[in-house]
């Protein structure tokens, strides 16, 4: 069994491929983060990838609007899935890559989400792929797929699914999902003023049996509950990866 001071020297030797390892409770590396180049165009955005040893599968995995792909809430989903036997490989859009605060166009976006699939195909050759996001990254990947299949790709999971911008509902960024035909995973917060509950329930049920939402009482759309809902946000993402985990899992048999 290796000890974490083994793992610290493997660390050190291989410090320019890899970012960090990650331990499980007994202090056994379990997965190692590697950064990545990915083309996209005649450009390349970064990448890292977290795969542990006996992965089920692949989520590859878009950052939100406002922040990247080493922000606090991605680097945990990436850490707890690999602690549940699930690798990820997430990216930078273009825009974020560049420091820019403007997001991408939606034709730039997708290819991106579809640079970034592939990328995790040919690192992780035969191992089936959930692709998906947070937000911003949730529905440009959903809208990828709506315009054609994503190779190796499963399914898509959404963390936060943006379906209108705060205090203007509507389900009109909704309309391409129909057009999405594989499984649909959608992990909302009771809370998130980027989708009303009352618009995003009828909307999961129109799209019949390829879609699923999970809802998580009282998060907001960023999966933060308050404190006299007697739970952490620890709590809440430790669900949130459960439920993630168990869907992938589900999926990909």
């Amino acid at each position: 069994m290796a000890s974490p001071v083994a793992a610290d020297q493997q660390l050190i030797a291989e410090k320019d491929s890899i970012l960090c390892l990650t331990y499980n409770g007994v202090g056994v590396a379990t997965a190692q983060e590697r950064q990545l180049t990915i083309s996209v165009g005649d450009g390349q955005v970064s990448g890292l990838l977290v795969a542990p040893a006996g992965a089920c599968a692949c989520y590859v995995l878009a950052h939100g609007a406002g922040v990247g792909m080493r922000h606090k809430f991605m680097a945990e989903t990436a850490r707890g899935l690999a602690e549940r036997g699930i690798a990820t490989l997430r990216y930078q859009f273009p825009y974020m890559e560049r420091g820019s605060k403007r997001p991408d166009s939606p034709k730039v976006a997708q290819a991106a989400v579809r640079a970034a699939a592939e990328k995790a195909r040919e690192l992780l050759p035969g191992l089936p792929l959930i692709a998906g996001g947070k937000s911003y990254g949730a529905r440009m990947t959903s809208q990828a797929r709506a315009e054609a299949a994503l190779p190796g790709v499963r399914g898509l999971a959404f963390l936060g699914f943006p379906l209108h911008a705060p205090g203007q509902p509507s389900d009109d960024r909704a309309e391409h999902l129909s057009r999405v035909e594989t499984p649909m995973l959608f992990l909302q917060g009771t809370r998130d003023e980027f989708a009303q509950l009352d618009l995003l329930k009828p909307l999961v049920e129109r799209l019949g049996a390829r879609a699923t939402l999970k809802l998580f009482e009282g998060a907001d759309h960023s999966f933060h509950v308050p404190a006299k809902s007697g739970r952490t946000d620890a709590d809440l993402m430790s669900e949130l990866l459960d439920s993630l985990a168990e869907w992938i899992r589900e999926v990909v048999s």
